[in-house]
């Protein structure tokens, strides 16, 4: 009997292999599936999360300045000891946001066992904006030019595409 095969389409997956500064492959990388809708979901939670988490963080500060500080049983203050506390949290908030569009672990595999601070939450910022935004940005074109081929000019404009993907999928 003969064999039968199904071909299967193009894939639309998206692979980054992640490199040390010296340019050594780390055997990691991160994998976005570009025809996935919920992507665009999670980068879009990305930004509104980061705002949020930002806009937390400066009224805890903010908080702390105004109360009174008091001399800390060891070298920092009670203030400064507040104020490092908040930061601490607002990375671990931060990483776990960045994960939630990376993927379980996402961040880690581009910290390369680095900490997280605020040296490398920038080069996870600029990677995720000038390497996978792109990506995100044609994807949606894409998405658009489908839609738009498949249902005509009904749309007046991408909001109103993103808007019935979103409740269509």
């Amino acid at each position: 009997m003969k064999d039968n095969y199904i071909q299967l389409g193009e894939s639309n997956v998206l692979t980054l292999k992640i490199k040390t500064d010296k340019g050594e492959y780390t055997g990691e990388e991160l994998t976005f599936d570009l025809d996935d809708p919920d992507l665009l979901l999670r980068y879009q939670d990305l930004v509104e999360a980061d705002k949020k988490n930002w806009q937390n963080t400066r009224n805890k500060i903010l908080i702390i300045e105004k109360q009174q500080d008091h001399k800390g049983e060891k070298l920092l203050s009670s203030n400064e000891e507040a104020k490092i506390r908040a930061t601490s949290e607002f990375f671990k908030e931060e990483q776990k946001i960045f994960d939630m569009f990376l993927g379980e672990g996402g961040t880690e595999k581009l910290l390369n066992g680095r900490k997280f601070s605020w040296t490398t939450m920038a080069e996870i910022k600029d990677i995720i904006i000038k390497q996978i935004a792109p990506y995100l940005e044609k994807t949606m074109d894409k998405i658009t030019e489908q839609v738009k081929k498949e249902y005509g000019d009904v749309f007046n404009n991408e909001n109103e595409v993103l808007k019935w993907i979103i409740l269509n999928t």
